[in-house]
């Protein structure tokens, strides 16, 4: 396995087992599989169906019974376990960061073991710090308590990146944080994928979330026995069994949104005005935009109210009580799912877009979202009907062929 692992690496199961002492069936039952590297593939399955056990035997933090596992074509399954661990990357819920170590010593851990010289380690803290878009300055210093829900995942994010393994297992990492934190998170991770090209391999027991995140997905029943291992498309248009159909649900069409991303969209802009700009000069800017409202933005740019004619005319020299807080926003790696929701709960038509600061970047409105609501039915409309197409045409080729064969039955 490469020391350096800018892009990801393959990993092979073969026949992989765990029995535990006293069960008379092995937690996990003879699993192979194939993944690429600089792949997303997602495990998910019901509680207890050996999705995890799995996932912590490639870094062997379960040893496996039987089998065997290839990372980049060289056998793991009998090196030194410590070793291993220290070149593939671990992320878990709750982020698990030490308490009494500071958020710079936290993500500094694997490197320092490894022996990375100090110049190296301080420079590498602060790049993964930027990468997960948490400020040097402000964190370095911090301690887990410090830290919200949101921002302890990401730092655990970046100790897992911390040496820059080649492959990163993640076990349901965002399963700990409010659904808006979550959303976020998963954009991140997302963002972060494009940048890097890493190997993850990702436990969830959420099928929206794996539709979300995942270039394919590994759907497991008991034991771990693959039901269906495809891309989200594939596994929503094409459910392999009735158990894999019970995991995509009802509304498989509007899942589909969990596929397209907010980039893919229209993003338009809006008028802002910032915190700092006077009252009047936010006033003559509602006027002269052309619409009921505007964005002010705080003094780092990001969303923080709308405000409408009306708040305005209340505001008496001051924004303090004027206007509405902005509740959610969506960054580009969004998907429309998520953006839709935020429009929803937002009840005004619009969510406004953000980077990886959560700098203001642009609005998208429902009119936007809801055209690309009715082209994904139209398409699933349209492979409907073309299937249906097919299906009647095969039958007209069955019923010819056998009254082919009755009439030549007939002559002989």
């Amino acid at each position: 396995m490469p020391e350096n692992g800018r892009h990801g690496a393959s990993i092979e199961l073969e026949n992989l087992t765990k029995r535990y002492p006293g069960n008379t069936q092995p937690a996990v039952d003879n699993v192979s599989m194939e993944i690429k590297a600089g792949e997303v593939v997602i495990f998910v399955g019901p509680s207890g169906c050996g999705k995890s056990t799995t996932l912590k035997m490639i870094n062997r933090l379960i040893e496996p019974t039987g089998g065997r596992i290839r990372i980049n074509g060289e056998d793991v399954t009998d090196i030194d376990p410590v070793k291993l661990r220290r070149k593939v990357g671990y992320a878990i819920q709750s982020a698990g960061l030490f308490p009494h170590m500071t958020v710079a010593q936290n993500i500094a851990l694997v490197p320092r073991m490894i022996g990375w010289p100090k110049g190296r380690i301080a420079s590498r803290v602060e790049e993964l710090l930027d990468l997960v878009g948490l400020d040097p300055g402000e964190f370095h210093g911090r301690y887990p308590r410090q830290l919200s829900g949101g921002q302890q995942q990401r730092v655990g994010v970046a100790r897992a990146l911390a040496a820059d393994p080649p492959v990163l297992l993640m076990d349901e990492p965002f399963g700990a944080v409010d659904p808006i934190t979550r959303d976020h998170l998963q954009d991140e991770l997302i963002r972060l994928q494009h940048e890097l090209h890493k190997t993850i391999v990702f436990v969830t027991h959420d099928f929206d979330e794996a539709i979300k995140l995942g270039d394919r997905i590994a759907v497991l029943r008991e034991r771990s026995h693959i039901a269906q291992f495809d891309t989200p498309e594939a596994i929503l248009t094409n459910p392999a069994d009735d158990f894999v159909s019970g995991f995509v649900g009802a509304g498989a069409a509007l899942k589909r949104l969990n596929l397209t991303r907010v980039r893919d969209v229209e993003v338009t802009d809006y008028p802002t005005v910032t915190v700092d700009d006077p009252l009047q000069e936010i006033f003559n800017r509602l006027r002269s935009s052309g619409t009921n409202e505007i964005l002010l933005l705080d003094k780092r740019g990001r969303p923080y109210k709308w405000l409408r004619r009306g708040d305005l005319m209340w505001a008496r020299g001051s924004l303090a009580r004027a206007g509405t807080l902005v509740h959610d926003t969506v960054t580009r790696d969004a998907t429309l799912r998520d953006a839709l929701e935020a429009v929803l709960i937002d009840n005004a038509g619009r969510v406004a877009v953000t980077g990886r600061r959560g700098e203001y970047t642009g609005v998208v409105d429902m009119e936007t979202l809801m055209n690309s609501v009715h082209e994904l039915l139209e398409a699933d409309r349209l492979e409907a009907l073309e299937a249906q197409h097919e299906l009647e045409e095969a039958r007209a080729d069955r019923t010819h062929a056998e009254q082919e064969g009755i009439g030549g039955e007939a002559k002989a």
